[in-house]
C-alpha cells in the first residue's frame, strides 16, 4: 500500500511486486530534490526490465563468473544479479538527469529483495527499511545511510534521540546524484512463517518498531489488513511523508 500522508502534495513513493521473479521494491523520491516522484519510478522500471530480459541474464552469469573473486564483487550470483539491477536504475536516473533540466538533481532511496529457493537477498541505498518479523520478535535488518544514523555510530548523538535530531531526513547515499552508487547488499536463510516489510521513512519516522509488530501481527495472515493499518496509524501520528508498506510472507 503506498499514500501520499496528510502533508505532501504528492506521492513520490514507488513499489512493485513481481512474484514470477521472486522480486520486491520500495523506493521513496527525495522530496527534497527535483523529480522525486521520477527517480523512484525509473528505479522501478529500470529494476524490472533488468530482471526480465534473459539475454542479459546470460551475459551477467558469464561476468558473474569473471569477476566474483574480485574484491567487492558479491560470491553469490543472485546477490550480484540484485546488485548490478540496482546500479542499472542508478544510471537510469542520473542520465535522465543529465538530459532534462526539470529532473537535475533529482534522487531516490531503494530497498529490494530477491529470493531464490530458500535464500533472500538484499539491496539498499538510503533510508528506506526491511524488517523481518519472526516468532514474534521484529528485526531491522537494513541499516540506514543517513546523517542521524552516522551520528549514531560515531556516538554523537544516541539512538533514542534520533526522532528529535533536526537532521534526522538527510540521508547521505541515494540513487541517481551520479553515475556511480556503493549498493550495500546481503544475504539471509529464510523459513516458512517469515514476514518481511519493506516501507519508506514515511513510516518509521512515526511508528516504533514494537508498535509495526503488533499492528502487523494483529492481522494474522491478513496482509492487505496490517498494510491499512500501518498506513492508518503513520496517518494518526500526523502523516508527514509519503508512507509505503509491502508485506512479503514465506509460505
Amino acid at each position: 500500500m503506498t499514500d501520499t500522508g496528510l502533508v505532501r502534495e504528492q506521492n513520490e513513493d514507488s513499489f512493485i511486486v513481481l512474484p514470477e521473479q521472486s522480486l520486491f521494491i520500495v523506493a521513496d523520491g527525495m522530496g527534497g530534490h527535483n523529480s522525486g516522484e521520477v527517480a523512484s519510478q525509473l528505479t522501478i522500471s529500470a529494476m524490472k526490465s533488468f530482471f526480465e530480459d534473459s539475454e542479459l541474464e546470460e551475459k551477467l552469469r558469464e561476468q558473474h563468473q569473471e569477476f566474483r573473486n574480485r574484491p567487492g564483487v558479491p560470491t553469490a550470483y543472485g546477490e550480484f544479479r540484485l546488485m548490478r539491477a540496482v546500479e542499472s536504475a542508478n544510471r537510469s536516473i542520473y542520465n535522465t538527469a543529465q538530459r532534462f533540466e526539470a529532473c537535475k538533481e533529482m534522487g531516490t532511496t531503494v530497498v529490494s529483495i530477491y529470493f531464490v529457493k530458500s535464500r533472500m537477498y538484499v539491496a539498499f541505498v538510503g533510508d528506506s527499511r526491511l524488517y523481518r518479523i519472526r516468532d514474534g520478535q521484529i528485526e531491522q535488518m537494513t541499516e540506514d545511510h543517513s546523517l542521524a544514523n552516522e551520528y549514531v555510530r560515531m556516538k554523537v548523538i544516541r539512538k533514542e534521540d534520533v526522532r528529535s535530531f533536526p537532521y534526522k531526513n538527510v540521508i547521505v547515499k541515494a540513487l541517481g546524484l551520479g553515475n556511480h552508487v556503493e549498493v550495500e547488499t546481503f544475504y539471509r536463510s529464510c523459513k516458512p512463517g517469515d514476514l518481511f516489510l519493506l516501507c519508506s521513512d514515511g513510516l518509521t519516522d512515526l511508528v516504533e518498531d514494537e508498535e509495526i509488530l503488533q499492528l502487523v501481527e494483529s492481522c494474522g495472515s491478513n496482509l492487505d489488513r496490517a498494510n491499512q493499518l500501518l498506513v492508518d496509524q503513520a496517518k494518526n501520528y500526523g502523516g508527514a511523508d509519503n508512507i509505503t508498506t509491502l508485506l512479503v510472507a514465506v509460505e
